[in-house]
């Protein structure tokens, strides 16, 4: 066992604004304490998330945390310590997830842009034994929701689905989840014209260009549109009579319903075979791995919302 610290950098905020203007390193941040049911993980990678930002800037203060606060959800780490009423996890073991059980409901104080962070068993998994750090870090929470969104709809084997935003972090779960893993008969995504190629890949049978022709206007119509981008008003167009409509972004359309992803350790370890076998795969957008040190470079390609795959941190400074 490690000998923990008791204080440890952390990019940590104070108060909310952008960014650039709030966010600081800090290495003289306390380590949080653990609860009975509670893991300290010592965080090898961090995803980003789109949510990081939007939380900074202040737009869901009715339902924040205390501050100053640590971001972060998703974390790929090795467990260095467990609480008294942990029973499967132990010290030593290669963890990944979503640290906070529901993402915008008073979520944790201490995130994951830290050196150590603190999070309940149950929502933690073994890492896949082929994926790196930083691509389990790509993870949880992208396909967390890809996959409750899929569950939500009751999508079943033989049905078909668009995905809209196919290219970007949950997007680009859905379409392999739904090909690989629910057995969809037919998937069909949009994306700008550079991310075609990646859809393809990824397992579309149709790839289709937003920048050049309006999804709503195909022939065919779907028994699930997977909505990414916010276009609940036009994906509802694109279903079929009696199919559903999900959304993870905007406003809502009826009959569409919106959810927001709630972090289940389970539901990643349904999922590791798929992984582990290479049927489903992290994506990582080609400029998408940042040092600890440039958390802020990360955060604010995360914001221009042109990023294929997701944004991850890694390796996070372990030198105290």
């Amino acid at each position: 066992m490690e000998n923990v610290p008791c204080t440890m950098k952390a990019w940590i905020y104070g108060q909310h604004g952008k960014p650039e203007d709030v966010l600081k390193l800090k290495s003289d941040v306390v380590v949080p304490e653990l609860k009975e049911d509670q893991v300290l993980v010592k965080v090898m990678a961090s995803g980003l998330n789109p949510v990081d930002n939007k939380r900074m800037i202040g737009i869901f203060v009715h339902a924040e945390c205390p501050l100053p606060t640590v971001p972060g959800y998703d974390v790929a780490g090795v467990v260095v310590k467990v609480g008294s009423q942990v029973k499967n996890l132990k010290v030593g073991d290669e963890v990944y997830g979503n640290i906070h059980e529901k993402a915008l409901d008073h979520p944790k104080q201490y995130g994951t842009l830290a050196e150590y962070t603190a999070v309940e068993e149950r929502l933690l998994a073994p890492k896949p034994k082929n994926l790196s750090f930083a691509e389990a870090a790509s993870l949880p929470v992208a396909i967390g929701t890809a996959y409750e969104g899929l569950q939500r709809c009751e999508f079943t084997a033989g049905q078909s689905i668009l995905v809209l935003g196919g290219a970007g972090a949950v997007g680009s779960m859905v379409i392999q989840l739904a090909k690989h893993v629910f057995g969809a008969s037919r998937v069909v995504a949009t994306a700008s014209t550079g991310k075609l190629e990646l859809l393809r890949n990824l397992g579309a049978d149709l790839a289709v260009d937003y920048t050049k022709e309006n999804f709503e206007d195909l022939p065919e119509k779907f028994d699930v549109v997977y909505d990414c981008v916010g276009q609940c008003e036009r994906a509802v167009k694109a279903m079929k009579e009696g199919g559903k409509v999900v959304t993870v972004s905007g406003a809502v359309t009826v009959p569409a319903f919106k959810f927001i992803v709630t972090s289940n350790g389970a539901d990643l370890e349904k999922l590791n075979p798929y992984l582990e076998s290479g049927q489903v795969k992290a994506i990582i957008d080609p400029k998408g791995i940042y040092p600890f040190s440039q958390t802020l470079e990360g955060l604010a390609y995360v914001d221009t919302g042109r990023v294929a795959g997701k944004v991850v941190i890694h390796p996070i400074q372990q030198d105290n």
